[in-house]
């Protein structure tokens, strides 16, 4: 029961820690760039605390706000790529002596001992996606399409974002 409390307790402490939606910056976040006009690229990286779905969400939500920033109402991902990366910490090893010297006569006596702590190796998996979009003003025939208003509706009140 005790397990469960304590899982509980922290599984909102953790999605706290999540990449919000923002631009790019120590933590992660989106960046975009316009290619043509009416084709971005569009990425999101998160921190180890970012699940891959929030990861691709975030991409999608901004894939929709450029779309609608530039006058358009629908877009298309051309490619999509994964750019995640696991990153490694390694902590230093360390050892630590302790003991006592005693004296008897001419002769000195040491007694201790040493404890060693190894190095720790801790590995961080970052999602991350880029993708191509390519914007429309009304939508085309065939292919998946998105609407541009509805992704960011959806998105937002999935995240609580306003």
């Amino acid at each position: 029961m005790l397990s469960f409390i304590t899982v509980a307790l922290l599984v909102p402490l953790l999605a706290a820690c999540a990449t919000g939606y923002q631009s790019s910056g120590l933590t992660g976040g989106f960046k975009d760039t316009q290619l043509a006009p009416d084709v971005f690229r569009v990425s999101f990286s998160g921190n180890a605390f970012t699940s891959s779905d929030r990861v691709q969400d975030f991409a999608l939500l901004r894939a929709a706000e450029l779309t609608l920033a530039n006058h358009a109402q629908y877009f298309a991902v051309i490619s999509s790529a994964d750019q995640s990366r696991t990153d490694t910490h390694v902590t230093p090893g360390s050892s630590h002596t302790s003991g006592t010297v005693s004296a008897y006569g001419n002769t000195g006596y040491y007694s201790g001992t040493t404890t060693y702590s190894a190095p720790q190796v801790q590995t961080y998996y970052k999602p991350g996606v880029g993708m191509m979009i390519r914007t429309f003003q009304t939508k085309p025939e065939g292919g998946v399409v998105f609407d541009a208003n509805f992704i960011v509706n959806s998105i937002r009140t999935k995240y609580g974002i306003k």
